[in-house]
């Protein structure tokens, strides 16, 4: 709020910074007889302010409609960096269960390689048992025993050996066909758990890189959609400053024009105002070569026959502290160091200095009632008395005595 009143108070004040001395002669450069007059630049139009609002409103609505587009988009992302961190998790989960389906594998294998040893061991003893029952021959029975037993002991021997070969041959032949099956079923088994765990981890995999493969998608939109909205953001900042700008000037123009019919119908205004101990810095910003270069500059304006504009500062068209401001910017004082004020408060703002100690590039000011917040018009001191200046829209820039204004401040003020 403290600083929306100091802007009106400069406004006021800037307001004043010209007045319509119509009355009060003046001595200018004579000009050309051929030299054509500079159409002057007139302060902004309503019309021009409402073309400029609505430039900004569009942008302002393209600004919006880009960050609603880049949240949607960083939602997406969003989603789809949840749904890459999920299929990770699987793709882990699937990894695991190949390792183990691997392992199981293995040990399948090992257990068929066993097998394997138990088959070609039952092999060996039906191959013993075939070849004993040939040697032994067909007679080889319980009746031929019983038969050609050499005695009781003998037929005892003989049963016996034959129990033997017939419970030998059945557990030979049972383990053999035991082993064949365990064999085939524990391959099968194994074989067939590794194959479908490796095409399972393989599609997780898939999945896995589709799914970093559209979040790197969505990542590269949401920086091109970033860097959209940054662009319309810029634009939009820079459509409001001229909107801004062209208000400030349009309102600085009708404030001027107003304070300038003040000043020219006031009486009484003294040639040169007592000093009222008015202060202002105690050091200065300038140099003498700076100064030089301000006055070079001014004097090149007015010597151009630039037109006055309310509010202007150059380089077609100034006002009073306009043209104070472009001389000084062009010599070298720029940010923060030099700022475009109002008559006033370069007054406030510059080194005070008595008009006899006055040396070229010093500024002169004046004010109808003898006042600070009042001083309606500042020149720049050119030396020998006379001064570069904008008088007014009527007489445009001037070479002229630093008397001919009424109302000259006691003390000038160095930059």
């Amino acid at each position: 709020m403290v600083g929306y009143f100091m802007f009106n108070r400069r406004l006021r004040v800037v307001a004043l910074c010209t007045s319509l001395l119509m009355s009060i002669p003046t001595i200018s450069i004579a000009a050309t007889p051929t030299a054509k007059p500079k159409p002057k630049i007139s302060a902004p139009t309503k019309a021009q302010i409402a073309a400029a609002q609505a430039s900004e409103n569009a942008k302002a609505a393209a600004a919006a409609a880009a960050t609603h587009q880049l949240n949607s988009a960083q939602n997406l992302l969003q989603q789809l960096t949840t749904a890459t961190a999920h299929k990770q998790a699987l793709l882990v989960s699937a990894q695991g269960a190949l390792a183990a389906a691997t392992k199981q594998s293995n040990l399948a294998t090992a257990h068929a390689a066993l097998t394997q040893v138990a088959v070609a061991q039952a092999n060996k003893t039906i191959g013993r048992m075939a070849a004993s029952a040939y040697i032994m021959g067909g007679g080889f029975t319980t009746l031929n025993s019983v038969l050609e037993s050499n005695g009781p002991q003998d037929l005892m021997d003989r049963l016996s050996l034959l129990n033997q070969v017939g419970v030998t041959d059945a557990v030979a032949l049972s383990r053999y066909k035991s082993a064949l099956v365990i064999a085939k079923a524990a391959q099968a088994a194994a074989t067939s758990a590794k194959i479908a765990q490796a095409a399972a981890t393989a599609k997780v995999a898939a999945a896995k890189a589709a799914a970093v493969a559209a979040q790197s998608a969505q990542t590269a939109e949401v920086a091109k959609l970033r860097a959209v909205q940054g662009q319309l953001m810029a634009e939009l900042a820079k459509a409001r400053n001229i909107r801004i700008t062209l208000q400030q000037q349009l309102a600085l123009s009708q404030l001027e024009q107003s304070s300038a019919n003040t000043a020219a119908q006031t009486k009484g205004q003294a040639k040169i105002w007592p000093d009222r101990g008015f202060k202002g810095r105690s050091t200065t910003r300038g140099t003498d070569a700076i100064r030089t270069k301000a006055v070079a500059y001014a004097r090149a304006q007015v010597l151009a026959r630039k037109p006055y504009v309310w509010g202007a500062q150059g380089p077609k068209s100034f006002d009073c502290s306009g043209l104070v401001y472009a001389a000084y910017h062009a010599a070298g004082l720029g940010y923060p160091n030099w700022s475009r004020l109002n008559a006033a408060l370069y007054f406030v703002d510059t080194q005070r200095v008595k008009l006899d100690s006055l040396i070229p590039g010093d500024l002169l000011f004046y004010s109808y009632d003898g006042s600070v917040q009042n001083i309606h018009h500042i020149t720049i001191y050119a030396g020998n008395g006379m001064m570069w200046e904008a008088n007014s829209t009527r007489t445009g820039l001037l070479y002229s005595s630093m008397y001919s204004v009424n109302g000259l401040m006691p003390s000038g003020g160095r930059v």
